[in-house]
């Protein structure tokens, strides 16, 4: 009898995606992929994994409507549980992940073993959540950390302009941003003068002050 974990891999990087299948091997059962949304929500209904691996950020409104798409469609009792695998370790993006219906949280540093150890947890009903982003969500429900007020600045971004500002306030040069999100150089230049403009900062050193007064780095 087969006993592993049956998991769909969503993640809007065609090359991310298979390395993920490459690290889980043959410890879990991957049933599936999606790029976006409206793919995850027909796959899920499709495949009816254990566990779906879930990107916050993705084309069609991101992780949070995947899991409130298939709330309405199959109801929490008969959904699967939901891992997120995210690049963004912000308290904003962990906690609306979590609200959302997330049972865990971690982030791409990851190694092989150790996702395979969190996919397996959440399936048995496990919350699972990187060693700093714990913190956030027992915070957040504490009421200590007030998200609203950072809600209002990150509305003006779009979310993959939310990516390439993190990134950057955290000192990645561009083009270590780029081989980050599979984009190109002149790509995160765009999106760095977007960000800028709409957040009527000058510098990345101002756009660092920025991000770390909002808890964002």
């Amino acid at each position: 009898m087969n006993n592993r974990v049956r998991v769909l891999i969503v993640d809007d990087h065609a090359m991310f995606r298979s390395g993920v299948r490459s690290e889980l091997g043959t410890a879990v059962d991957v049933v599936g992929e999606a790029a976006d949304v409206d793919q995850a929500v027909a796959a899920v209904i499709e495949h009816r994994p254990d566990v779906v691996l879930l990107d916050v950020h993705l084309p069609g409104g991101g992780g949070a409507e995947v899991m409130r798409r298939l709330s309405t469609r199959l109801g929490s009792a008969d959904g699967p549980r939901f891992l997120a695998l995210s690049v963004s370790d912000a308290a904003e993006d962990v906690i609306g992940t979590i609200r959302a219906g997330a049972r865990g949280y971690v982030t791409k540093t990851i190694t092989g073993p150790e996702l395979v150890d969190a996919i397996r947890r959440v399936s048995e009903g496990d919350a699972v959540f990187s060693p700093r982003l714990a913190g956030f969500v027992l915070d957040a429900f504490a009421g200590s950390i007030e998200i609203s007020a950072v809600d209002e600045d990150l509305d003006r971004l779009t979310e993959r302009e939310r990516e390439v500002m993190r990134l950057i306030a955290r000192g990645y040069a561009y083009k270590e941003v780029a081989r980050e999100l599979f984009i190109s150089i002149k790509t995160v230049e765009t999106h760095m003068s977007s960000v800028l403009r709409k957040l009527q900062l000058s510098s990345r050193h101002e756009l660092t002050r920025w991000a770390s007064d909002r808890r964002l780095l």
